[in-house]
């Protein structure tokens, strides 16, 4: 081999080599290629943008809460029941496929005297023993509310109180009585005011007969306005009544009645539980919902949050869930 020839081996061989004794070197594969071993199919990922070189994404809002998990207590409420037609019994056989805790919410039954709560028993009779109520102002047509008392016994609470509280899974549960003093400064309110300011749920309901806000023939209730504000300094999420006798919801709402979606308390009326209904006679400030039908408001009751729906006779009216504040 010439001198010349020699030379140009020599330069082919560096061609592959860091220095002319060093290892092997792949060639450079050119942008957007793999330099990995065996044939490559496709385009690589690209060129990285340096930082600031491209907008961030905006942050993401929120989720909003979902329902209660079904493992939740489960509260199936209704007032104005028994006066021994056949409206109590319809919703009696609702209760028969509804699991969960019953609140009777007062005038639960119409008849007085011996024959007091006669009615209630032969419908709603049969869930007693997983039943919670409220009086209503029926119950006080029997002096004392004897009758209401000695029916219920320790269900309701103290013998001639009407109030009386408990926990019903991770929730504060007060039941009010809105026939008797309800200020500030009466039995019941110093007695509501200890049982708040002792309570570490996250969530608390209260439940009486006549409703603080209303669009029925009974209206508003203003002597219930000093427990309210308490509830709502307390933080508290839920108050279901009857009385009149229809279905209504609430937007949530602060102790002077105006709206507060971070605070306020969402008011049911639930006065269908057999007694007949009326139409409500206007539409009160807030109010978000209205339905004349027998049925129940089942509400569940999750660590976080609510959710209700008003189960008519006819199916399913009203539903929705909300987050405890």
């Amino acid at each position: 081999m010439s001198s010349s020839a020699k030379s140009a081996a020599l330069l082919l061989v560096c061609a592959f080599c860091v220095t002319c004794g060093g290892s092997p070197v792949a060639p450079d594969p050119g942008p957007g290629l793999s330099a990995g071993p065996g044939p490559v199919s496709g385009p690589g990922p690209g060129p990285v943008a340096g930082p600031g070189s491209e907008p961030k994404p905006d942050p993401e809002p929120p989720p909003t809460p979902g329902p209660p998990p079904p493992a939740s207590p489960v509260v199936v409420a209704a007032g104005d029941i028994a006066d021994c037609s056949t409206g109590a019994e319809i919703t009696a056989a609702q209760l028969d496929s509804l699991s969960g805790t019953i609140f009777a919410l007062g005038d639960n039954d119409y008849v007085t005297g011996s024959r007091a709560y006669e009615c209630y028993h032969a419908a709603w009779g049969r869930h007693k023993a997983r039943t919670r109520p409220t009086p209503g102002n029926h119950e006080y047509e029997t002096p004392g509310a004897t009758s209401y008392f000695a029916y219920f016994g320790g269900r309701a609470g103290p013998a001639g109180l009407g109030y009386y509280s408990f926990t019903l899974g991770d929730w504060l549960v007060v039941s009010l009585n809105s026939n008797v003093s309800a200020g500030s400064s009466s039995a019941q309110g110093s007695w509501l005011r200890q049982t708040l300011a002792a309570s570490q749920a996250r969530c608390t309901l209260a439940f009486w007969h006549h409703p603080r806000f209303s669009s029925g023939k009974n209206g508003q209730n203003p002597h219930m306005q000093d427990l309210w504000r308490m509830l709502y300094d307390a933080g508290a999420e839920l108050v279901l009544s009857g009385h009149d006798h229809h279905y209504e919801r609430f937007a949530p709402i602060d102790d002077q009645g105006a709206p507060d979606v971070k605070r306020g308390i969402r008011q049911f009326i639930a006065g269908t539980g057999g007694a007949p209904l009326r139409q409500p006679m206007g539409l009160a400030a807030h109010s978000e919902a209205r339905i004349s039908e027998l049925g129940v408001l089942k509400l569940t009751l999750g660590r976080e949050g609510y959710a209700w729906e008003f189960l008519g006779t006819s199916g399913p009216q009203d539903s929705g869930f909300a987050s405890c504040h």
